[in-house]
């Protein structure tokens, strides 16, 4: 079965709709379509030319084939146009009143005359029962290709949690070890420095006072190296294999182009902001547009730098999602570290909906912070 769809999967929409648009025309032609009048062959002509545009159309091209379901019981062109409709379309009482129509149409009588009310009545029945059942069909798949897309958005924020704690992880090793080192190994080496400096100052040995100063010109280096190395240990972190210093504005526009988002990034700030406020401004837009990505999906985002006298900031807002959210695990300590992070550096965070339907997360902090 997965192989069939696989193959099915590999034939061009176009290809699909001529042969679907051939099928409908011998369809019409099955029936005796020669004792019809020209503007009626004409009318069906038209419905079945009018399935090579069903997916751009779809409510266009099922009317135009209503015509061919009062001129046969069950036409092919009337069923592949509902249910293109029903593949498409989230309307549900649309769907109604074109299933209601479809089987009106294949109930009357044509050419219009006096009929059995009684058998009009069983035909409308059974038009009713055969117009439902590509709707039932159409709307399935729909379901099924919001099932799939909805998973797929719950493995990527599961991967997305598991890359987060992963780097938590990480930083936190990180910090420790970068701890131990400074207060041990630094505290050690620059111990080292110390009497090497001492031992050249008292050495009256021209051997013993070379000696002490290359212990110490090794030592300062060694703390030189120490340094960095401490430095990149407290770096937030990526992958595994890479030791990256801590995000800047800098990197602003590379979050916003890797977020999986449609977002506007507007503004800009001075280059006197102290790194402190540069971290906190990108930490704020990163978790801002992860709950867009894990609360609002399918929504909009703009980030907007901004500077207000001897503050600036940065506000990121997003447009009501267009889909259905999902309850997805999460820590909700996000927003908590955001505003603790913000009254370190004497600023303010506030968040909250929109009166549009949508969110937004305001940061601001003192030109200042340091």
């Amino acid at each position: 079965m997965s192989r069939a769809r696989a193959v099915w999967r590999r034939v061009p929409a176009p290809v699909v709709d001529i042969v679907l648009v051939a099928v409908a025309a011998v369809d019409v032609l099955v029936v005796d379509m020669w004792e019809h009048t020209r503007p009626e062959v004409t009318l069906a002509a038209v419905g079945c030319a009018a399935l090579a545009f069903r997916r751009r159309f779809p409510l266009g091209v099922f009317l135009l084939t209503l015509p061919i379901a009062l001129m046969q019981d069950v036409a092919v062109a009337v069923l592949a146009a509902l249910f293109t409709l029903a593949e498409r379309s989230r309307n549900r009482r649309l769907l109604a009143v074109c299933v209601v129509l479809a089987a009106v149409a294949s109930s009357t009588p044509w050419p219009l005359a006096e009929a059995d009310r009684t058998m009009t009545l069983v035909f409308f029945v059974y038009g009713l029962a055969t117009s439902v059942a590509p709707v039932l069909f159409g709307q399935l798949l729909q379901a099924r290709r919001d099932l799939a897309r909805r998973l797929a958005e719950v493995e990527e924020a599961r991967e997305h949690e598991r890359t987060l704690h992963a780097q938590a992880v990480l930083a936190r090793e990180r910090a420790q070890l970068a701890r131990e080192m400074h207060d041990v190994v630094s505290h050690q080496v620059s111990l080292i420095a110390v009497r090497a400096g001492a031992l050249q100052v008292a050495a009256k040995d021209a051997d013993a006072k070379e000696a002490a100063r290359t212990i110490r010109s090794l030592s300062v280096t060694t703390l030189d190296e120490l340094r960095t190395m401490v430095t990149l240990l407290r770096a937030s972190g990526g992958r595994s294999t890479e030791l990256t210093p801590q995000p800047t504005l800098a990197d602003l526009r590379k979050l916003v182009e890797s977020s999986g988002t449609y977002t506007e990034l507007t503004g800009e700030l001075p280059p006197t902001v102290g790194t402190p406020a540069q971290r906190a401004l990108y930490r704020t837009v990163q978790e801002a547009l992860t709950n867009v990505r894990k609360h609002a999906p399918g929504a909009n985002a703009r980030v907007e730098l901004w500077q207000d006298g001897d503050g600036i900031g940065v506000t990121v807002t997003n447009t009501p999602p267009t889909r259905p959210s999902l309850s997805l695990p999460g820590s909700q300590q996000g927003l908590v570290g955001l505003r603790e992070r913000a009254e370190i550096l004497h600023g303010t965070l506030d968040a909250g909906p929109t009166a549009q339907g949508g969110y937004r997360v305001r940061l601001r902090v003192p030109l200042s912070a340091d």
